[in-house]
């Protein structure tokens, strides 16, 4: 963090600086795990239910760190550390002190659905030009945040940063120390609901990022989202999606047999044709998401193409497998209601027999069981042929599929059945919460 000395960040966190012998030392990235300390590095000392990192200060120290930020000072520690009342708060205090440094653009993302897609392909697109620093696996929320803006450096001159909530107020936190110059909006959906209630209550939780946008900034809306689209904003705005009124905008779309899409993206006077390999409905939004980014940071048709075709899956998020029997949609990562929709609607155009395998959607509150039965009505409603299901509201989907479900007692039993329902030549979807732990049905269709 250049710049950031041990000195000010103490000052930036109202903390006490001691055993200190170089206070005006720079302080390397935030790391809360001491074995992949790199030498200058803020250890900070998280207590958790299992592990307190104050346990490892000295072991910090040992492997290099510059400082730790700590609650209190274990017996026997003499190298430099920053007490402090609350690590958490003190955290987020020295991030923002350091984001107020920073003069580059930085893309901040949030939404129900997608965000991660959407960084991927937002990265990809700027990386054609600009050196890029992007968030990293999920680190997204109030830990990984800090942990993400530490790492720009004066190398980078973009940064694209996911923002992950489940609760009011976090997002408002999470602004105050990234202050996207660029906000980008990939949809409201039905997620986190135990906390946030209702879809009014997501959109209100989201957009409290839009509080710490600058007025010359802007917002990247999804305008097929009716809720996004009537949003009212100061800021300027540019949407994006299949619909009339969207300035980025894909036309002929089109998904071949393996499931890879391709559509037209017209902006303005501009268009090109662009091949996404990657499946999914959801994917024409993210390359959109990249191609918005891409057209307000001035890069060309030419690098837009690049970076969108360049995109590659992360994780178990619509990974798409030739077994040799079955076209696997692996897409087990996370799963909510209009995430399971686009992934059944996505299926529609593989022109195979269909079969969804879909477990527990977490976080849904009270509306829990009637989202998972609409759910399967949805699926029977699109003419899948085959609904599998177990976990605590497998029974909730396969009643709302009808005929064409059928539920079971454990992910064991279901995968001991799948041989002798599974066809040749069928397009499978599996998709369930992290929860859910489906990434087991997954594996066992891949070693049919």
């Amino acid at each position: 963090m250049k710049g950031i000395t041990l000195e000010k960040a103490a000052r930036l966190c109202k903390g006490t600086l001691v055993g200190a012998n170089a206070p005006e030392r720079e302080l390397g990235q935030v790391v809360i795990d001491s074995r992949l300390i790199q030498a200058g590095d803020l250890f900070v000392a998280f207590k958790g239910e299992r592990v307190d990192g104050h346990d490892f200060i000295a072991r910090a120290l040992e492997a290099g760190a510059g400082c730790c930020l700590a609650e209190r000072l274990p017996e026997g520690v003499t190298g430099p550390c920053i007490l402090v009342d609350d690590v958490q708060t003190a955290l987020e205090e020295i991030a923002a002190g350091y984001r107020e440094t920073l003069s580059l653009p930085i893309l901040g993302i949030t939404g129900s659905v997608g965000k991660t897609s959407a960084k991927e392909c937002v990265s990809s697109v700027l990386s054609q030009r600009l050196k890029v620093l992007k968030t990293e696996g999920n680190l997204n929320n109030q830990i990984g945040v800090p942990m993400t803006l530490s790492r720009i450096g004066p190398e980078h001159q973009a940064a694209v940063v996911e923002m992950g909530i489940n609760g009011f107020g976090q997002m408002r936190q999470l602004a105050r120390m990234v202050r996207p110059t660029i906000g980008l909006f990939t949809v409201i959906g039905h997620a986190h609901l135990e906390f946030l209630h209702d879809l009014d209550g997501v959109l209100q939780a989201k957009t409290e990022m839009l509080e710490f946008l600058p007025p010359d900034g802007l917002v990247i809306l999804n305008g097929d989202d009716p809720m996004l689209r009537r949003y009212p904003c100061s800021i300027k705005k540019m949407y994006f999606g299949l619909s009339e009124g969207c300035q980025v905008r894909a036309l002929d779309v089109k998904t071949d047999p393996e499931g890879r899409s391709s559509c037209t993206i017209r902006y303005q006077q501009r268009g090109f044709r662009v091949s996404i390999p990657a499946f999914g409905k959801h994917m024409i939004y993210a390359a959109l998401e990249g191609a918005a980014a891409g057209f307000a940071l001035g890069l060309s048709d030419e690098e837009i193409i690049a970076g969108i075709e360049a995109y590659e899956p992360v994780g178990r998020r619509s990974a798409v497998t030739d077994t040799g029997k079955v076209l696997l949609i692996d897409d087990c990562y996370n799963a909510n209601p209009d995430s399971v929709k686009s992934g059944i609607d996505s299926m529609a155009a593989l022109g195979r027999r269909r079969v969804c395998i879909l477990g527990d959607m977490l976080e849904l509150g009270d509306l829990a069981p009637e989202l998972h039965r609409e759910i399967g009505r949805y699926a029977e409603e699109k003419g899948v042929e085959l609904v599998l299901s177990c976990g605590q509201f497998g029974d909730e989907i396969v009643s709302g599929a009808g005929a064409s479900g059928r539920v079971f007692d454990t992910a064991e039993q279901l995968i001991a059945a799948l041989p002798g329902l599974l066809q040749p030549g069928d397009a499978v979807l599996v998709k369930a919460s992290r929860g859910a732990r489906f990434e087991r049905i997954s594996e066992a269709i891949k070693a049919m």
